[in-house]
């Protein structure tokens, strides 16, 4: 890799069985517009990836794309191997992808622990004959979803806001739901938008280093942020995007010395 030049550095060699995403090629334009043009990366399983770029690289749009939100003009995606090009998000979470977004999202009217309680995976409610017909193995189920919601609460420290509506809460509180909402999935690749938007310095911290313990007990996370000192203290590699396409990979202290990514921001320090 090239750390001081102005050459783009080389592209991140992963190992089939190590990748989770492969993102090959892909494409997407608006009219006239080619807001993703050939972006091309692998994620590794068991890593934190940081996905940065300028406003306008097309951040946003790749990870609408990787998330099923919308398709690519071209190009292909695999998730574990599997081609899930143009997969709905649903489909996407059964297999394992879940995504978070830049404004929280949620049952406004619910308290923190009944929005996790909600979000639980294979909620009893969801079967409306076993409320009448297996009653006892459905209030096992709830009382397993609530203690689930109880633990998360706990974990993500909003135990004193737990009773608390999610429009009363603060821009990092809510971050934390929306972030304890994704994880009730059970994802295997977690992709965060802009988690520290909004949230103060000392919570960003804690938020890292909670994101660090996930990543440990094996979930993959790829997030966009600008916040560059948590890109530092969570990545453990860093993909730049400009103009729609990777101009540069590797740790942030490599790409934050390469004079290609230096010009991308327009001079701006990272």
């Amino acid at each position: 890799m090239h750390g001081e030049s102005g050459n783009v550095l080389s592209k991140q060699a992963i190992a089939p069985a190590e990748t989770i995403l492969q993102v090959s090629d892909v494409h997407r334009r608006f009219g006239g517009v080619a807001a993703v043009a050939g972006a091309d990366f692998a994620v590794r399983r068991g890593s934190i990836t940081g996905l940065l770029g300028p406003n306008g690289a097309g951040k946003t749009t790749l990870f609408n794309i990787v998330a099923g939100s919308i398709p690519p003009s071209s190009g292909s995606i695999l998730l574990e191997g599997r081609d899930v090009t143009g997969r709905r998000p649903d489909e996407l979470a059964h297999l394992g992808l879940t995504r978070t977004f830049q404004l929280a999202r949620g049952l406004s009217d619910l308290t923190v622990l009944e929005n996790f309680a909600l979000y639980a995976k294979a909620h009893p409610g969801e079967t409306l004959w076993r409320v009448f017909l297996d009653a006892g193995s459905v209030k096992q189920r709830e009382e397993a979803v609530l203690e689930g919601a109880w633990e998360l609460v706990r974990q993500l420290n909003l135990a004193h806001v737990a009773n608390n509506r999610t429009t009363d809460l603060s821009g990092g509180q809510k971050k934390l739901v929306e972030l304890g909402r994704a994880l009730l999935g059970h994802p295997k690749l977690l992709l965060l938008d802009e988690p520290m938007a909004g949230v103060n310095p000392a919570l960003a911290v804690e938020i890292g280093n909670y994101l660090l313990s996930i990543r440990d007990r094996g979930v993959t996370i790829l997030v966009i942020e600008h916040n560059m000192s948590f890109i530092r203290q969570i990545c453990d590699h860093v993909i730049v995007l400009a103009a729609g396409k990777v101009i540069a990979e590797g740790s942030f202290e490599e790409v934050r010395a390469n004079e290609t990514v230096q010009a991308a921001y327009f001079g701006s320090s990272l």
